[in-house]
């Protein structure tokens, strides 16, 4: 059992509660704005392809030339404050939009990383679950709260600012809890994504599979007569049930790590397929939204641990994670997305996700494959 430090609990419940509320502000109520500013779906597809694409340019960067220390993440969350700011400057202009949400997505993928490394190293796997549920009340909290007060495009950008000044006042403090090494070039030269190739292409058309989702899951209910109060208590609903998996799953991650991920996969593609046959039926709706426990809290936590145990780059590994999935994927997800938005999204997100579990499958074989070469070549060296 680790020994948890004191304190670090309270911070790190504090930082994922405001980071994750920035988070609700931007994915479901800033896309609704920029349709009310007169941006087409395309645009907005565009514009949330922005900020995943720096995330995954990120990693690259870090592991050939820059380091992730604390000053360097500290810098991250005051430029995630100052993109923020500057939205409220830009937004009526498309192109300067772009450009704020390109220096918002490059600061918003170094912090993440390097926090949820912490949270990995000093907590257990049964405790980090409680402590990162504070993320989707802060994400779930934002959602019902603007979903009965929202007035005004420009009302989202202040609460952007606000939630972002709140993560860098408690997400400063977890540097004090950082004692992992750095990682020196030569040891960086030896981090592979080639060798599980499959993997990482599994987690990339994951999220590409959620683009749907995270970017216009609001205006599609909208666009099928449900009120935006209405769609921000189904957004709720599924951070719930997000909740209760992330309080509940610490025995089920002593299990075998691939069958979970392979398994919520297999429930993300369905739960896409449903969406899909039955758009205008709130109960449905809230059903599918159940699945987000799965989908999301238990795939997430599986994903991040299980990348946590394949390499020894810990803070690398997890901006990669970030960088592939949340970036490429995401930034991939959101241009689809936008080009495709109408009565078949769903559907094309449902093969998507299929398509990621099969890759998920393939890695599985070729893990196997790689270990039994591994004892083959040791037993032959004894």
């Amino acid at each position: 059992m680790k020994k948890e430090p004191k304190g670090l609990s309270v911070f790190l419940g504090a930082y994922y509660f405001f980071y994750f509320a920035l988070v609700g502000v931007y994915v479901i109520f800033m896309p609704k704005v920029l349709l009310e500013l007169d941006y087409s779906p395309a645009q907005v597809g565009i514009i949330y392809a922005a900020a995943p694409f720096m995330r995954f340019l990120l990693p690259f960067v870090f592991r050939h030339a820059v380091k992730l220390t604390p000053k360097v993440y500290i810098l991250s969350l005051t430029f995630t404050v100052f993109g923020t700011l500057l939205f409220l400057q830009t937004v009526h202009d498309f192109y300067f939009y772009l450009v704020a949400n390109l220096l918002f997505g490059a600061s918003m993928g170094i912090s993440l990383p390097y926090v949820e490394t912490i949270a990995l190293d000093r907590l257990s796997k049964q405790h980090y679950g409680k402590v990162r549920l504070w993320g989707s009340l802060g994400f779930m909290g934002i959602a019902l709260w603007l979903g009965k007060v929202l007035s005004s495009p420009h009302e989202a950008l202040y609460y952007l600012s606000a939630m972002a000044f709140m993560t860098l006042l408690f997400g400063s403090i977890l540097t004090k809890f950082d004692n992992m090494s750095h990682s020196t070039a030569q040891e960086d030269a030896s981090f592979s994504l080639s060798k599980y190739w499959a993997f990482w292409l599994s987690i990339f058309l994951m999220q590409v599979a959620f683009g749907g989702f995270y970017n216009f899951f609001t205006i599609y209910e909208l666009d099928h007569g449900v009120s935006l109060e209405l769609t921000s208590w189904m957004w709720s609903f599924g951070v719930f049930c997000e909740i209760f998996m992330l309080y509940f799953q610490g025995p089920l991650l002593q299990r075998n790590l691939l069958n979970i991920l392979q398994f919520a996969t297999l429930v993300t593609a369905f739960r896409w397929l449903i969406l899909y046959l039955f758009p205008e039926s709130v109960p449905v709706t809230f059903a599918t939204q159940a699945l987000h426990a799965i989908s999301f809290a238990l795939y997430h936590t599986a994903a991040i641990t299980y990348v946590f145990s394949l390499y020894k780059q810990k803070k690398l590994a997890q901006q990669f994670f970030l960088g592939i999935a949340f970036g490429l994927g995401g930034s991939v997800g959101a241009l689809l997305s936008g080009r495709i938005y109408g009565e078949y999204l769903f559907l094309v997100e449902a093969f998507i996700a299929f398509s990621a579990f099969l890759a998920l499958a393939i890695h599985q074989k070729r893990k196997h494959l790689l270990l039994h070469e591994k004892e083959g070549t040791t037993e032959g060296n004894q």
